[in-house]
C-alpha cells in the first residue's frame, strides 16, 4: 500500500514538472538580449552616496561647515563670511594666474580646470590667423581686431569662419573686453527686509549701472568688419543683428534683417530669435508688437527654419511687454510649441507670471495652469531669468493668501534640483521670507514654529520683517508664552537693536497678565533687553528709550512682582526726558500698596508731581487714603497738592 502512493506521488510531481517546464518555454524569449554596458561618471559614488542623506536643520550653510570658527550665527556674519569667502577665492585666483609656473602640478583627481592656472597671454606672437583665433577663445576683444586690421593691413587674408568668430566676440562684448565677473554684491539691512522683485528695488549703484550700460555705437569695429566682407554668409548677419538687439539698437536689426532678405539668404533661428525680443521695441501698441511677433514666426516657417526653446522663452519675454494681450496669448503659445514637439521649460512660467497689469484673480490662474503642468517635474537653468520663477510664484501665493499653491510651489523646490533655480542669496532670502510671511499669516502656530525649525538658520536667516511677522503670529494664536523663546532667536539673528520689533515685543508681553510662571519668564526677558539699551549690541547702535518702551518694561516688571527692578527703571523717565503715563504709575502705587512701602508711595507722588502731571492730586488722595503716613508725610502730600493746585 505504502509503495503504490509513493509511485502515485512521483508520477504526480513529474507530471507537475513537465508542465510546468512547457509553460516557462513558452514564456521564454527566443533570443537573450545582453544590455549594453553602462558608462558611470567619476562622480557617480559621490552622488549617489549623497542621494542618501538629507539636510541637517540644525547646521549651518554646507559652505561654512570647513572651519567652525566661521559658522555665521546672524544674518549680517552670513553677508560678511559670504564676501570674505568670495574675496579669498578672487585672491587665490589672482595669485594662481599672476605666479602660474608654482601651479603647474595638477593633484586633482578627476582634473578641475577651474583649480588650475588659466593661460592669460597669448602664446603665439607672429601676426597669424592662429594668433586670431587663440585670442578669439581668450576673448581679448581689442588685441583680436588689432591683430586683424595687422594682418588686412599686411595683405594676409582672413577666412570668413575666423572672421565670423571675430563678429560673434566683438558683438557679445559690446567691442570691449569682458570684466571681471563673479564679483560678490554687498547689500545692507534695509536691503534685506525689501520683499519686492529683486529688479524692482534698486539703490543709487544699479541706477548709476543703469546709466553707463554699453549702447551699440555708429560705425563701431563689428559694423567696420562686417562691411569689409565681400560675401557675409547667414552667420555674419546673424551676430550683426543679435549685437544690435543686445545693445540696444532694435530699429538697426531689423534694417539689417531687411538686407540679409535682399541678398537672398535665410536668416537663422538665433537670428529671429533676437528679433522676437526686439520686435516690442520697435512698435508702440499691444496688437502691434503681437502681429510682428506673429509675422517673424511665419517668416521663420517659410524659411524652414525650426524653433527651439529659446525660440519659445523669446516669445514669452516680448509678450511681457504686451500688457493683458501677452498674458491671454501665453499659453495658446506654449501649446503650439508642444505641437512642435519643444518641451516646455521652467523659463516661460515665471514670464506669464509676472504679466503687465495682470489682477489677482488672474494670477492666481495662471499659477493654478503652471503648477498643474510643472508638479513633480525637476529642471535645470537655462536662461539667467530661470531664477524668477520661484520667488514670483512665492509672490503670487503672498498676494493671495494661497497656502495650498504656496506648499505646492515648495513642494517643487524640493524635486531633483530645482533648489539650484533659487538665485543667489538675496532671492533665496525674498523667496523664504514671502514663504514665512504666509506662514505667519495662514498657519497655525504649531506648523509655523516646525517650519521655522527646519529651515533657519539652515538655509534662511530672516529679517526683522519676518520676525515681527512672526511675533504677530504668536499673538493671534495666544501663544505669547514663547516670547523668551522667540528673543533669545532675535538676539542671535542679530535683530536686537532693531527699535520696532524690540518695542512691538514688550507691547506684547505687557498687554495682559499671565500665570506667574510665564509673567516670571517674560520678566528676565524684560531685564535682558533691558541690557540691550544700556550697552547695545556687540557694538551695533545703541536704542533710544521712548516712553512706550519704558511704560511697558516697567509693566511686566511689576506684573512678576518685580517691584525694585521697576523701581530703578522708573527713574529712567528722567534720565531721559521721558514722561510715565497716568496708568503706569496707578499700577505702581498698587504694588507698593501690596508691598506696604509708604515711603515709596510718597516718592512716587513726588516723581508724578516733578512731571507736572495732571493726575498727581488724584494720586496724593489715593495715597492719604490707602496708607498710614506720618504727620511730617502728610503735610509733605499737602505742600505738593497746594503746589500743583498753584501751578493749575
Amino acid at each position: 500500500m505504502a509503495s503504490s502512493c509513493s509511485q502515485a506521488l512521483r508520477h504526480h510531481v513529474c507530471k507537475s514538472s513537465r508542465i510546468l517546464r512547457i509553460h516557462l518555454q513558452k514564456s521564454w524569449p527566443k533570443e537573450i538580449v545582453i544590455p549594453k554596458k553602462k558608462t558611470w561618471s567619476k562622480e557617480a559614488v559621490l552622488q549617489a552616496l549623497a542621494s542618501t542623506v538629507k539636510r541637517d536643520p540644525t547646521a549651518s550653510d554646507s559652505r561654512f561647515q570647513d572651519d567652525p570658527y566661521l559658522t555665521p550665527k546672524t544674518s549680517s556674519e552670513f553677508k560678511l563670511f559670504s564676501l570674505s569667502q568670495e574675496s579669498g577665492r578672487n585672491a587665490a585666483k589672482y595669485f594662481i594666474n599672476t605666479y602660474p609656473k608654482y601651479f603647474q602640478k595638477d593633484y586633482a583627481q578627476p582634473h578641475i580646470p577651474c583649480l588650475m592656472p588659466e593661460t592669460l597671454e597669448a602664446q603665439i606672437e607672429e601676426a597669424s590667423e592662429a594668433a586670431l583665433i587663440e585670442r578669439i577663445r581668450m576673448r581679448k576683444v581689442k588685441a583680436a581686431v588689432d591683430l586683424y586690421d595687422q594682418l588686412l593691413q599686411a595683405g594676409t587674408s582672413v577666412s570668413l569662419d575666423v572672421t565670423n568668430q571675430l563678429l560673434d566676440l566683438i558683438c557679445f562684448c559690446g567691442d570691449h573686453d569682458p570684466t571681471q565677473e563673479n564679483v560678490p554684491e554687498q547689500r545692507n539691512e534695509e536691503t534685506e527686509d525689501v520683499q519686492d522683485e529683486p529688479q524692482a528695488k534698486k539703490g543709487r549703484a544699479s541706477k548709476a549701472s543703469g546709466l553707463l550700460k554699453a549702447t551699440w555705437k555708429e560705425n563701431n569695429n563689428a559694423g567696420r568688419i562686417f562691411a569689409l566682407l565681400s560675401e557675409p554668409n547667414t552667420h555674419s548677419y546673424s551676430a550683426l543683428i543679435r549685437g544690435m538687439v543686445k545693445y540696444g539698437a532694435y530699429s538697426k536689426a531689423f534694417s539689417t534683417y531687411t538686407d540679409l532678405l535682399n541678398n537672398r539668404l535665410k536668416a537663422d533661428v538665433h537670428t529671429f530669435n533676437a528679433l522676437i525680443i526686439a520686435a516690442p521695441e520697435v512698435k508702440e501698441k499691444y496688437n502691434e508688437k503681437w502681429e510682428l511677433i506673429v509675422d517673424l514666426l511665419k517668416q521663420m516657417a517659410e524659411q524652414k527654419v525650426k524653433p527651439n526653446l529659446l525660440t519659445l522663452n523669446a516669445v514669452l519675454k516680448a509678450l511681457r511687454r504686451c500688457g493683458t494681450l501677452g498674458k491671454s496669448q501665453a499659453f495658446p503659445v506654449i501649446s503650439e510649441m508642444k505641437a512642435l514637439s519643444i518641451e516646455t521649460h521652467n523659463h516661460a512660467f515665471p514670464i506669464m507670471l509676472c504679466s503687465a497689469g495682470a489682477p489677482i484673480q488672474g494670477q492666481t490662474d495662471i499659477l493654478q495652469e503652471v503648477m498643474n503642468e510643472v508638479s513633480g517635474k525637476s529642471f535645470t537653468a537655462q536662461d539667467p531669468d530661470d531664477a524668477q520663477f520661484f520667488i514670483t510664484a512665492m509672490r503670487i501665493c503672498l498676494d493671495t493668501k494661497d497656502m495650498e499653491q504656496a506648499y505646492r510651489v515648495h513642494e517643487l523646490l524640493g524635486v531633483g534640483e530645482n533648489w539650484r533655480l533659487l538665485g543667489n542669496d538675496f532671492q533665496q532670502s525674498i523667496y523664504y521670507a514671502r514663504f514665512f510671511s504666509l506662514l505667519c499669516m495662514m498657519e497655525n502656530i504649531d506648523v509655523m514654529l516646525k517650519w521655522y525649525r527646519d529651515l533657519v538658520p539652515s538655509v534662511y536667516y530672516p529679517s526683522s520683517n519676518v520676525m515681527r511677522d512672526l511675533l504677530q503670529a504668536l499673538d493671534t494664536d495666544n501663544r505669547l508664552d514663547l516670547i523668551p523663546q522667540i528673543w533669545k532667536d532675535i538676539k542671535q539673528l542679530g535683530h536686537a537693536n532693531r527699535q520696532n520689533l524690540v518695542e512691538e515685543l514688550l507691547t506684547l508681553m505687557a498687554r495682559e497678565k499671565h500665570n506667574q510662571e510665564v509673567q516670571e519668564s517674560f520678566a528676565e526677558c524684560a531685564l535682558d533687553i533691558k541690557k540691550i539699551y544700556d550697552t547695545g549690541d556687540r557694538g551695533k547702535v545703541l536704542l533710544s528709550w521712548t516712553a512706550g518702551s519704558l511704560i511697558d518694561l516697567i509693566s511686566v516688571l511689576l506684573a512678576a512682582h518685580r517691584r525694585q527692578d521697576a523701581w530703578e527703571m522708573l527713574k529712567l523717565f528722567k534720565t531721559h526726558n521721558r514722561v510715565p503715563s497716568e496708568e503706569l504709575l496707578n499700577k505702581f502705587l498698587t504694588c507698593v500698596k501690596e508691598a506696604g512701602e509708604v515711603n515709596q508711595a510718597v516718592e512716587l507722588v513726588q516723581i508724578s508731581a516733578g512731571f507736572c502731571l495732571p493726575e498727581t492730586p488724584k494720586l496724593i488722595q489715593r495715597v492719604q487714603q490707602e496708607f498710614e503716613l506720618t504727620e511730617q508725610q502728610r503735610n509733605m502730600l499737602s505742600d505738593l497738592e497746594i503746589q500743583t493746585f498753584n501751578s493749575d
